[in-house]
């Protein structure tokens, strides 16, 4: 056990008082003189005490409760900090949150104002084609049926030159044929039209 200075001067202080506080209680009455050293030696001892505790004890105590002190004030400023800290991320993220969500809103929005876009795009192209195909189909079927029915008459030209020839008795040349050819056509287109 270490012993310090002031534990020392105590010790020597109580062994001066030990017989004072020794002294018999059941004893004779003690003089104004036997009650004074008792009285002087105590106030003497709690002097020299609370001397040694007022420079030696009191100083390491009080140092060491400001330094708590101290500590625990930057643990409460460090502590105000951090919340700080905290509360502004929170509201930097919560910012940036808002932020992203009108950006995906507006993104969103934006995609399908392009849909309609290319839906009203791709609808107008499919009809413009399904056009031309419908206006090709039809300028194909008018040929092909000018075509067929130019060859029915052709072939009934040539069936009727025959027949004429048959009933004649004679055989028509190519002026006659032509002629009679033409005559058909006409009488064929005036009954369609």
């Amino acid at each position: 056990m270490r012993r310090t200075p002031a534990t020392a001067a105590a010790l020597v202080l109580a062994a001066f008082a030990a017989p004072a506080l020794a002294a018999d209680a059941a004893g004779p009455i003690p003089t104004l003189f036997q009650g004074l050293v008792p009285a002087l030696t105590a106030i003497i001892v709690f002097s020299v005490v609370l001397v040694m505790l007022g420079t030696l004890v009191w100083p390491k105590i009080m140092k060491g409760l400001n330094d708590r002190a101290d500590k625990i004030e930057q643990e409460i400023k460090a502590a105000e900090d951090a919340r700080r800290q905290a509360k502004d991320a929170l509201a930097q993220y919560e910012q940036s949150l808002a932020e992203a969500r009108a950006e995906a809103k507006g993104m969103l929005e934006q995609a399908r104002t392009e849909q309609t876009k290319f839906a009203a795009e791709l609808k107008a192209k499919n009809e413009a084609e399904l056009s031309a195909m419908r206006e090709r189909a039809l300028h194909e079927i008018s040929q092909a049926r000018k075509a067929a029915v130019a060859e029915i008459y052709n072939e009934a030209a040539q069936l009727a030159t025959a027949m004429a020839g048959k009933i004649l008795g004679r055989e028509l040349n190519a002026s006659d044929q032509q002629q009679l050819v033409e005559e058909s056509l006409r009488e064929l287109s005036a009954r369609n039209n």
